[in-house]
């Protein structure tokens, strides 16, 4: 199976970061922000905006998909590992490394998840259900399995055909309205959980999965190699980390 990987910074890839060479495919997009988007993303620390970083923070697949480069500093490479990046490592890293470091990468994301979190909501594959501070939904199996496909790409629509073939293991839409009751008991459940609104309906009789915004943090700016990461873009669990790290 093909390893694939994306550049993504505002200069050419150098070539000694150039992963063609130990055999990986670069993709020719930069769909960083997608759960969904094949391969992993070769991030270089300075070389995007905040934007994207909101886009990299906007998922927890998508930062485990991802590697961020030219870190030097050791404790901002430690924070951003907690934050849930798949690799971090600085400027003087050798290729031979690399390749073994995002193959790694590739492996793990290769593994299916026991568990999947949006916001206060945490499926459990192993007891097929979602859990809300502790306590259990109470889903029905087919509840469970539709709910996980859309946890795979929060904030993308899926199409009901998608959710047929998938879910229901159907290449045609049948006459019954299956797909909308089950997703009407699961709003129901989520909406008795504080969850109401978390399963949209998308333009085109679609689903999707609402993305809950990261929580702001009012702090200073914290230096990731060359790149200074806005406050925004904390996560909430790092907050007392890095207010100790301003007193030090």
């Amino acid at each position: 199976m093909a390893r694939l990987f994306r550049w993504l910074s505002g200069r050419e890839l150098p070539a000694r970061f150039d992963l063609r060479r130990c055999d990986w495919q670069l993709l020719d997009d930069a769909r960083f922000g997608r759960a969904e988007a094949p391969g992993l993303s070769l991030v270089e620390s300075g070389g995007i905006g905040a934007n994207d970083w909101l886009a990299l923070l906007s998922g927890e697949r998508t930062r485990a998909r991802a590697c961020l480069l030219g870190v030097d500093d050791p404790r901002e490479r430690a924070r951003l590992l907690r934050l849930g990046f798949g690799e971090v490592v600085d400027c003087d890293i050798s290729l031979p490394e690399l390749d073994a470091r995002l193959r790694r990468v590739a492996e793990r994301d290769a593994m299916v998840p026991r568990v999947q979190r949006v916001g206060s909501l945490t499926l459990d594959l192993l007891c097929r259900d979602g859990l809300v501070a502790g306590r259990r939904l109470g889903l029905h199996p087919r509840e469970f399995a539709l709910l996980w496909r859309l946890a795979e790409s929060p904030g993308t629509p899926v199409a009901p055909l998608r959710l047929l073939a998938d879910v229901w293991h159907l290449s045609f839409r049948p006459e019954t309205n299956s797909l909308a009751v089950h997703v009407s008991r699961l709003r129901a459940k989520l909406r008795l959980a504080g969850l109401d609104g978390l399963v949209e309906t998308a333009p085109g009789g679609a689903y999707r999965l609402v993305v809950p915004p990261a929580r702001s943090v009012p702090l200073a700016p914290v230096r990731a190699g060359g790149l200074a990461l806005d406050a925004y873009l904390l996560l909430g669990e790092e907050q007392t980390e890095a207010e100790q790290d301003q007193l030090a």
